[in-house]
């Protein structure tokens, strides 16, 4: 029994005829004599009477449709409901962050969300690449803001923006004074990772040519899961760091950021989600925000180093390994 065959007999009834039911319901009349055959030999009752004129349901007949009607009547409440609950921009909505983000946007987010979205509570978490993915899965999570591609094919990536790398200097570096930061080889082995963010690490590693980092800073071990920390180390002139350009919005005038020579490595940033994520309206809501929320200056960045992004070469071939 299927809600078609039911949507027919109400038609047959309607129309007291297979030939104006069929087109009512834009089947062929053989389509429609077939399915309500099937359905009557299906439950074991004769719906219509077919040796009368025009055509009559039996009296089981009449009981039957009436209950379609309501079934119908009832399937459409169900469609209605899923309508709205994917428009409905309130209840609570348990959203994840890479820590390498949420410090910088977070506070910019929030803002813009309490504007757009008054009545959704957010649980915000702050986690790494890898427990955030699981968290999704699980549900124990239903949004995340992260890099991507996750590479994962049971979630749903939406692109937000694209955010450059700058190189993180101190001020005894050789290029402390010039404009631009091309890799230097004495700098590969001075580059600064975080504990447990592989993915983010593996990014750097591409972009300095490294295969691993077990060479880096043999004379010490550590333990860091904070880009603040990263940046301490470089002013204590331990090392260099590559960060993403968020995460210098408050140190525009100490000079030890530097932005990368053509081509400029970038991550992009989207909103994930499971397959089964349904509330569509809320993660565009979602977008909307945190593009508005985003400083002007990497709006701007972003719509010129779209277009170089596009046109170079080693992105083409980089750009799936960044995550």
């Amino acid at each position: 029994m299927t809600i078609q065959q039911l949507k027919y007999i109400i038609a047959l009834d309607e129309e007291r005829h297979f030939a104006r039911a069929a087109e009512v319901c834009m089947v062929t009349q053989p389509g429609l004599t077939i399915q309500l055959k099937n359905l009557e030999e299906e439950i074991g009752i004769k719906i219509f009477d077919r040796n009368k004129v025009p055509l009559t349901p039996t009296l089981l007949g009449m009981e039957i449709i009436n209950k379609a009607r309501k079934i119908l009547r009832e399937a459409d409440e169900i469609r209605d409901f899923v309508v709205n609950e994917k428009n409905l921009l309130e209840g609570e909505l348990k959203l994840g962050i890479i820590s390498t983000l949420s410090p910088y946007l977070i506070p910019l987010f929030i803002n813009a969300m309490k504007e757009a979205t008054p009545k959704v509570h957010f649980i915000i978490r702050e986690a790494n690449t890898g427990q955030l993915m699981k968290d999704l899965e699980t549900g124990a999570l239903d949004v995340v803001i992260m890099a991507t591609p996750t590479g994962n094919p049971n979630l749903i990536e939406h692109p937000i923006f694209k955010e450059p790398f700058v190189a993180y200097l101190n001020q005894s570096h050789p290029l402390a004074e010039e404009e631009f930061y091309e890799l230097q080889p004495g700098d590969k082995t001075e580059l600064l990772l975080l504990h447990h963010e592989f993915c983010y690490n593996a990014q750097l590693l591409d972009i300095c040519g490294l295969k691993s980092s077990d060479k880096i800073k043999e004379q010490f071990t550590y333990d860091i899961s904070s880009i603040e920390t990263l940046k301490n180390l470089v002013r204590a002139q331990l090392g260099f760091a590559i960060i993403p350009q968020l995460s210098i919005l408050n140190d525009r005038e100490s000079g030890l950021f530097k932005p990368f020579k053509e081509p400029i490595p970038v991550r992009e940033i989207s909103l994930v989600v499971s397959d089964s994520f349904s509330k569509k309206l809320l993660l565009e809501k979602m977008n909307e925000a945190i593009w508005n929320c985003l400083p002007e200056s990497l709006k701007k960045d972003f719509a010129y180093r779209k277009i170089r992004w596009n046109d170079s070469p080693y992105f083409a071939k980089e750009v799936s390994k960044f995550k």
